[in-house]
């Protein structure tokens, strides 16, 4: 529900108005105000500060999905495939990075610093299947340390999902997660 709304920005909006109308019925001596400017205000103007210090922004998608291609992903789409695309394509509070966790669980990352970074996603179609695709900066991690977790990423993808992995440049590298067809 909140994920296309900036939760930071509605935060230091509301917070800092509220603060504002807080000081300006300090110095007109309304007590009322003055108080609920206050007490409402400066702690939702703190916490709007510390929502944008942990924001991590939505990933764009790398080319315009066709209508084709939206009727495959209603059709044949896992529930995996759209929790991630749901989940890298809205503002996250708190994480790393996007699938921040999968990384860990995977052993694809041992620190915050050496994550890949997903810089965007596409969907697409594999001999008439429903691709989705995120891609990766990865300078950390190289090409043959992903394929040495290819395996371990369609259990934990899967069911009905087929993994490749491509490196697209240096450090480029694309996660394709195919959708298996009975």
């Amino acid at each position: 529900m909140f994920g296309k709304i900036r939760l930071s920005v509605l935060g230091l909006t509301v917070g800092g108005i509220l603060t504002i109308i807080g000081f300006v019925a300090y110095a007109t001596d309304n007590a009322t105000l003055n108080l609920a400017g206050f007490f409402y205000g400066i702690p939702l103007l703190l916490g709007g500060l510390a929502l944008k210090a942990s924001e991590l922004e939505p990933v764009p998608f790398s080319q315009v999905t066709t209508p084709e291609i939206l009727k495959l992903r209603e059709t044949q789409a896992t529930v995996t495939q759209n929790k991630i695309r749901k989940d890298i394509t809205r503002y996250c509070y708190g994480q790393e990075a996007h699938l921040d966790q999968a990384f860990k669980y995977l052993q694809l990352s041992f620190s915050e610093d050496e994550m890949p970074i997903a810089t965007g996603l596409r969907e697409t179609e594999t001999n008439n299947a429903y691709t989705l695709t995120v891609e990766f900066d990865s300078p950390f991690v190289p090409l043959a340390a992903w394929q040495a977790k290819q395996e371990k990423m369609t259990k934990y993808f899967g069911p009905d999902v087929e993994i490749k992995i491509t490196e697209t440049s240096e450090n480029q590298i694309e996660l394709a997660l195919i959708r298996v067809l009975e």
